[in-house]
């Protein structure tokens, strides 16, 4: 059974940047597409962004578009979330998830997920 577990969130000023990783043990990530997503307290799971299982196709939410960017490394199984430019609106807890459909953006959309990472951004 694979799990996956996320690192890398923390305290940052507005305008600062985090880098999110994801590592998977106990299964692989290769052939599956992945996915970031968020949440705040007494708010829906919301779609950050995916990744194709190659990496070479990746999707992100209109908020987030030209600040953040995804990536992977299969043979390490990892996934990254670099996160530029970071506002108080980014606050949250981020999730990754392992699933099939790159273009989904529902949470029941993806099978796998990791226990979350808290990121807060101060103004």
């Amino acid at each position: 059974q694979v799990q996956l577990v996320e690192s890398g969130g923390g305290l940052v000023q507005a305008g600062g940047s985090l880098r999110l990783s994801c590592a998977a043990s106990g299964g692989t990530l290769s052939g599956y597409a992945m996915a970031w997503f968020r949440q705040t307290p007494g708010k829906e799971r919301e779609f950050v962004a995916t990744t194709s299982w190659t990496g070479g196709g990746t999707n992100y939410a209109g908020s987030v578009k030209a600040r953040f960017t995804i990536s992977r490394d299969n043979a390490n199984n990892m996934v990254f979330l670099q996160m530029n430019n970071l506002k108080p609106g980014d606050t949250a807890v981020y999730y990754c998830a392992r699933g099939v459909n790159m273009y989904g953006v529902r949470t029941s959309d993806w099978d796998v997920w990791g226990q979350g990472t808290q990121v807060t951004v101060s103004s």
